[in-house]
């Protein structure tokens, strides 16, 4: 289907931390401050990137496990500070 399947799988968590800024600067629009429909589908996607790092390290097909785990270890230290700026953006003034 793809002529690159192997270059897509290894790319998801990636293409899934861009689409979880993508989503916090439309829903924030969309939504306005504090909106549960917004925050919630932000609060899914670290733990699913996580587990798909996981899954990578484990079906290593391309790059061996060490390489699959440096990849996942700097990926999500990024992801993570990407998660917390986009959870800060979609509340916007909710906190106080």
């Amino acid at each position: 289907m793809f002529p690159y399947p192997e270059q897509y799988r290894i790319a998801m968590p990636p293409m899934l931390t861009g689409l979880m800024v993508v989503w916090a600067l439309l829903s924030r629009l969309v939504f306005g401050d504090a909106s549960v429909l917004s925050l919630y589908p932000l609060l899914a996607l670290f733990p699913i990137i996580i587990l798909l790092h996981l899954y990578l390290i484990w079906d290593a097909r391309s790059m061996g496990r060490l390489d699959q785990s440096f990849y996942a270890l700097i990926h999500s230290a990024l992801a993570f500070v990407v998660w917390t700026f986009a959870i800060m953006h979609v509340n916007g003034e909710g906190f106080s």
